[in-house]
Parts: C-alpha cells; sequence; structure tokens
C-alpha cells in the first residue's frame, strides 16, 4: 500500500520531526487521551456488572475476553512498541526518515502477516486454549467461553495493528490520537450494553457485546491512519527483513513482548487459577483491574511512553548523555509516584466505595462489591512497583538491552504463580473462609512480585547509569503519609 503526501505538504523526508515540547508536556497529552478512553471504559463495565453482573456468564466473557486480550498486549502495546519505537525513534533522531519509513513499511508487513496467522491459528484452536486459560470451567460455562473466544479473536489482531499505529505516532510525537482513540472500542461495547441489556438473555448479551469489540478494535485501528499517513508522508508497505534495522527490532520483540506483557502474563496466571474458585472470581478479578489499570495507565504508561522516544534518542555513552538521562529516569519516576501513591492508598482504605460508585447495580450487589474491594486492594500493593518497572525497563530499551528486563519479567512470573497458587487455593481453606477470597490472594501475590521485579531492576539501571536513581525516602515517606492520613480522614467523613 501506497500512500502519497498530501499535496499542499512537503514529505515526511522533506521535514524535520517537529518538537512537541517537554517530556511533561507528552505525558499529559497521553494522559489525557488514555483518561477520556479509560473514563468511558468505567462506564462500559458499570452496564456490564449492571447487566451481566457476576455469575457463570460473566465469568465465560471475562475469560473469552482474556485470552485474545493477552495475545494483543504481548504482540501489541506490549512488545511492538518498545521493540520499534528505540529503532525507529532513533533513525528519525539521526535525521534518516527514509530509512525510517521503511523500516515503519516493512514492519507494518510483517506485523500485518503475523496478526492475520495468529487470528486463523487462534480461532481454529479456541478449544484447546480455553482449557488453558480457564481450567476451572465445565459443560455449558466453558462452551460459551469457546464460542466468546472465536468472536473475539479478530478484534485482538486489529488491536495489534492498531498498536503499530501507536508507535509511529508516539515516535513522531504525537501523543495525543493514539490514546484516545480507545474511545471507539468503548463506545462500541457500549452501545451493544445499553441496546441488548435491558432486552436479552445473559448468554445473548455476552454474544453482542463480543461482537461489539470485534467492531471497535477496528473502529480504533481505522481513526488513526490519517495522522499515521500525515506524519510520514509515504507508506509502502512490504515483507522485507534486508533490513538491519528491521531485524533489530525482531531481535528486540520476543524479550520485550515477554517483558512487556508480564503483567498481562501474570493477570494470566490469575485467571487460570481463579476458574478453580466460586463463580464470579474470574469476573470480579475483571472488574477490579479495571480500576486498578487506570492509574496504571495514566500515570506509569504515560510517563513511559512520552519518555521512550526521547530516552532512545539520547541514548548515548559519556558521563553528560548517561547525566542527562538519570535526571530524565528520575524526573519521570517522581512524576509517577506523586500521583500513583495517593490512588494506591485510596484503592486500599476506601475501594468500597469507589466500587459501589462505579460498579454497584442491579445484577452486581453488596456481596460482589466487598469481594471486589479485595480483589482491589491486593492489587493495589503493587500498584507503585507495577508503574515505576514500566520506566526502568523504558530505560534498558532505550540502550537496545531488552535480556536485562526479561530475566526479571520471568522471575516475576515463576514467582506470582508459585506464591498465586499458594494463596488463592490454600489460604481461604488454612483461614476458614469463603473461596471467594482466594481471588484476593492472586492479587496480593503478584503484588508481591511486581516489587522484587522494580527492586531487582532499580539496583541495575543504577550500575547502568553510574548513579542512583528512584525516589528520595524522604519525599516517598511524606507522599506515603500524607495519602494514609487525607485516607483516614475520609473514612472518618463517611
Amino acid at each position: 500500500m501506497t500512500t502519497p503526501p498530501a499535496a499542499d505538504q512537503p514529505s515526511a523526508a522533506e521535514q524535520p520531526v517537529p518538537s512537541r515540547g517537554g517530556s511533561g508536556t507528552a505525558a499529559a497529552l497521553v494522559a489525557a487521551g488514555i483518561l477520556l478512553s479509560r473514563l468511558l471504559g468505567l462506564v462500559r463495565q458499570f452496564f456490564m456488572a449492571r447487566y451481566l453482573g457476576a455469575g457463570a456468564t460473566a465469568d465465560a466473557f471475562a475469560a473469552a475476553f482474556k485470552i485474545p486480550n493477552i495475545l494483543q498486549n504481548i504482540m501489541g502495546e506490549g512488545g511492538l512498541s518498545a521493540s520499534f519505537i528505540p529503532v525507529y525513534s532513533s533513525l528519525l533522531g539521526r535525521d534518516e526518515p527514509e530509512e525510517a519509513a521503511r523500516v515503519a513499511g516493512a514492519v507494518a508487513g510483517l506485523l500485518a502477516l503475523a496478526s492475520a496467522a495468529f487470528v486463523v491459528a487462534g480461532v481454529l484452536l479456541t478449544p484447546t486454549l480455553v482449557p488453558l486459560i480457564a481450567p476451572g470451567f465445565e459443560g455449558e460455562k466453558r462452551e460459551l467461553t469457546i464460542h466468546l473466544t472465536r468472536i473475539l479473536f479478530p478484534g485482538a489482531g486489529l488491536f495489534v495493528l492498531s498498536a503499530w499505529c501507536i508507535g509511529v505516532l508516539n515516535s513522531h510525537r504525537r501523543f495525543f490520537m493514539p490514546y484516545v482513540a480507545g474511545v471507539a472500542w468503548n463506545v462500541a461495547m457500549l452501545a451493544a450494553l445499553l441496546w441488548f441489556g435491558p432486552r436479552e438473555t445473559l448468554p445473548r448479551i455476552a454474544e453482542a457485546l463480543a461482537w461489539a469489540s470485534v467492531l471497535g478494535a477496528g473502529m480504533q485501528f481505522v481513526v488513526q491512519l490519517p495522522t499515521v499517513f500525515r506524519v510520514m508522508g509515504r507508506l509502502r508497505v512490504s515483507l522485507s527483513t534486508r533490513s538491519a534495522h528491521v531485524r533489530q527490532v525482531m531481535r528486540n520483540f520476543g524479550p520485550v513482548a515477554v517483558t512487556r506483557g508480564a503483567v498481562q502474563i501474570s493477570g494470566y496466571i490469575d485467571q487460570m487459577i481463579a476458574s478453580f474458585l466460586p463463580n464470579g472470581a474470574v469476573v470480579m478479578i475483571a472488574y477490579a483491574s479495571t480500576i486498578y489499570v487506570l492509574p496504571v495507565s495514566l500515570f506509569g504508561m504515560a510517563v513511559s511512553a512520552a519518555e521512550l522516544p526521547e530516552l532512545s534518542r539520547g541514548a548515548a555513552p559519556g558521563r553528560e548523555a548517561l547525566a542527562a538521562l538519570r535526571a530524565r529516569v528520575n524526573t519521570g519516576l517522581r512524576r509517577i509516584a506523586y500521583f500513583v501513591v495517593p490512588s494506591a492508598v485510596a484503592f486500599v482504605l476506601l475501594g468500597n466505595v469507589i466500587i459501589d460508585a462505579l460498579l454497584r447495580s442491579g445484577r452486581f450487589g453488596a456481596t460482589e462489591a466487598m469481594f471486589t474491594w479485595g480483589i482491589l486492594a491486593g492489587s493495589s500493593i503493587g500498584l507503585l512497583a507495577t508503574t515505576l518497572a514500566r520506566l526502568y525497563s523504558s530505560t534498558f530499551y532505550a540502550f537496545n538491552d531488552t535480556k536485562t528486563p526479561f530475566r526479571y519479567a520471568l522471575l516475576r512470573i515463576a514467582i506470582s504463580l508459585g506464591l498465586g497458587a499458594a494463596f488463592a487455593l490454600r489460604g481461604p481453606h488454612l483461614l476458614g473462609i469463603d473461596g471467594r477470597w482466594g481471588a484476593a490472594g492472586l492479587t496480593l501475590a503478584s503484588s508481591i512480585a511486581g516489587w522484587v521485579e522494580v527492586t531487582l531492576l532499580h539496583r541495575r539501571i543504577d550500575a547502568r547509569l553510574e548513579g542512583r536513581t528512584g525516589i528520595p525516602a524522604g519525599l516517598g515517606a511524606r507522599l506515603w503519609g500524607a495519602a494514609v492520613i487525607a485516607g483516614m480522614v475520609a473514612i472518618g467523613a463517611e
């Protein structure tokens, strides 16, 4: 596919990449786009809880959505962006727009081919995949999960192509459009819930929601294309791997996909274990995740997405370059902490109020809200670790070091699996409590694993940058102290 530049504009090869302001401005644009999409996502989850509740059908939809969603995140925003952006941005930074365009076109073609193969394989192998991600599902619940998964798989392929657009636009310092595009996906699903929710059976609502997800994924991809063509000027899609830069993207992709996808893989493990828990555990984890990922996306993802192109342009040997990178990393870490620490404390202390306001309605009652609060609190203990780890990993990627974050991601996954199985399957029995509390044990285990990962990343990046990074102890104490005091005051005011 070849797209000519606009008649009244020079091609991308003839114009420099414009400066779009500082990293704070870029992060704010990413956060603004994500905020609009996530807020609409919360509205979507409210109506999903209202019409699907927290029973077997809702579990089936959550499990079905998780399979393509994991692959989408690993292949798309997880692996592709972090392996493609450093290479593409560095070419733009060296004023090599023609080579950058060739790399982008080759990556687009290879990605489209891989996505098509992945979708076809996924649809055909769904009966095999479902027992792997939800081995505890049986009978009609399992059959519904298989049916919904087959519907959802094409949408995952479209999400992966959308991630390529994000990589291109972020590298050209266009940050708002790629992240606000998610509004289209949420609108499609919300429309399906509002139309089918009051008038159809639970399985029919779930099926309509799955088809709406695929339609919304297509809309999210298409709305980004005009801006992609405008910033690139000319796009030639190919399957060529002759360029050393394309091969570098391909080499980086595997380790980066696992590293960036560690949270998603941990989520897969949580869902797999949760399928053995009583009805509702799987979907309550999904409901809690919608709330939990809001600060991760707004602050961790926003800062990391804005910094990755700049870190890639600035990664160079020499004391001055390393000092400048340390300053960027420290600024980003502190910016994250200012917002994430209060969010984590609020989720732990006031999660019941938040969940009641956002989800409690219709088939989602007080009991379901209580268990979801416990799940959210378990996740929130590791909220700061997860967001800081994204920025540390981005710093390694700027140096084209994918192996270090990869090793620590594998360790995180192993710890999450071991502790999660113990906390979820044995914890409630040993404590003599409802089995659904095992879902909170799963998220607590993931939080512990997250802190191990970020501690190891912190130590290694300090050695790489030849200096200290992180949040000063005094600042951390003030942030946590102020957040806890504010939370206790809020509880007293209830």
